[in-house]
């Protein structure tokens, strides 16, 4: 008996860890996939010269509280991305909760290679005002 109950926490202790912390990459990934895909495609690449990439992107990098006002209210005029203008408009999605926001955000942040750090609702909250 003892063997079973032993293997069984040493699996959890081996698996949980790698687990923690995930929700809210795969809620974002969910949204992602819902409410940016569509044009952005599911490798964050963009399409070609008129919607912008986010993989690798520069702007996502250094402009966070402008997507999160992007993603919101929707994004209008040229926009530099990685040295390539877009003159593409994004419509906003109004019906995203901040905490929406704040996943997708997150989740694009770490996706594809992009190592931009993480965003707060509290940060969301203040940008949004």
């Amino acid at each position: 008996m003892r063997i079973p109950i032993f293997a069984t926490l040493f699996l959890s202790l081996i698996i949980l860890p790698q687990s923690c912390g995930q929700t809210e990459r795969l809620q974002g990934r969910a949204l992602y996939a819902e409410h940016c895909g569509n044009c952005h495609m599911d490798g964050g690449e963009g399409l070609r010269q008129l919607i912008p990439p986010l993989a690798g992107a520069d702007y996502l990098r250094d402009n966070p509280e402008a997507v999160v006002k992007g993603i919101r209210y929707g994004m209008e005029g040229p926009m530099l991305v990685n040295g390539v203008i877009y003159n593409q408009p994004m419509p906003g999605n109004k019906e995203l909760s901040e905490f929406q926001i704040v996943n997708i955000v997150n989740y694009i942040n770490q996706a594809w290679g992009n190592d931009y750090g993480t965003i707060t609702v509290e940060d969301t909250r203040k940008w949004l005002e």
